[in-house]
């Protein structure tokens, strides 16, 4: 052991000296063993990845979604709109002819008030399927079909809105609200104005409502949705919610909660 010693000349070398041991296991050479640092105990991870929310749309923290410039448009009623600023989307007259979205949603607004004259007007025809299927079928007549409708519904940023929201912005700058939200305030009347078993199906009705949008509420989905619900025996459906007449009230009355106003 220490065998330099043998070696050490202290006219050349000085005296000797002694390696400096760890400062935290005092052993030279050190023998301390690193240890990395514990996991977080609930993912695994360190750092810790799950004490932040992902965001709603990438699902991931920190967001990666390309985050879209918003600009302002003023329409004729002096009010300002808030749309997003696609460079990518093409907006078309429905003469055929290219447009700008300002300009698109110009046209909506000067084609509204041949539907209806204020927005309890248009709740009203909004809130029954009959007449809200002949509100956008007349939309569709001057252009403004199904897919008019949702490129505007994308430029307001109201995707996981209604599309009553649509009309009810551009017409009278009414923020728009989400389906969720929408649903949530319909069951506060539903729970207390309908019986259980009727409640259970107008609850699984909203659920597609929100999940699909508003097609979901048009009378032609009526007999399927009863078909999914009771797994194809109408027999069942008509023993808990009533005749077929009584349903289809049911499924139509009910919508007039979803369309009143919030706040």
């Amino acid at each position: 052991m220490k065998a330099y010693q043998h070696f050490q000349d202290d006219e050349w070398d000085g005296p000797p000296q002694e390696p400096e041991p760890c400062p935290k296991c005092h052993a030279y050479p050190c023998v301390c063993e690193a240890t990395p640092p514990e996991p977080y105990s609930e993912c695994g991870q360190r750092p810790c990845v799950c004490l932040k929310e992902p965001c709603d749309t990438c699902g991931k923290y920190p967001c990666v979604c390309v985050r879209r410039k918003k600009a302002k448009v003023k329409l004729a009623d002096g009010k300002e709109r808030n749309i997003q600023h696609l460079m990518v989307s093409s907006y078309w007259h429905p003469d055929g002819t290219p447009i700008t979205a300002h300009q698109f949603l110009e046209l909506l607004f000067g084609k509204i008030p041949e539907f209806f004259k204020n927005e309890a007007e248009l709740r009203k025809l909004w809130s029954v399927p009959e007449t809200r299927a002949k509100l956008l079928q007349g939309l569709a007549e001057k252009g403004f079909g199904l897919e008019q409708l949702i490129e505007i519904q994308k430029i307001i940023d109201a995707e996981k809105s209604d599309l009553f929201d649509v009309l009810a912005y551009v017409a009278y700058a009414v923020a728009p609200i989400t389906r969720k939200d929408r649903a949530n305030h319909a069951q506060i009347y539903i729970n207390t104005k309908f019986p259980a078993k009727q409640q259970a199906f107008l609850n699984f009705v909203l659920s597609h409502y929100v999940t699909e949008g508003v097609h979901e509420l048009d009378s032609e989905k009526l007999a399927p949705l009863l078909s999914l619900k009771y797994q194809g025996s109408i027999s069942d459906a008509v023993a808990d919610l009533g005749k077929p007449e009584e349903i289809g009230k049911t499924f139509s009355g009910f919508q007039k909660y979803l369309y009143e106003a919030v706040g």
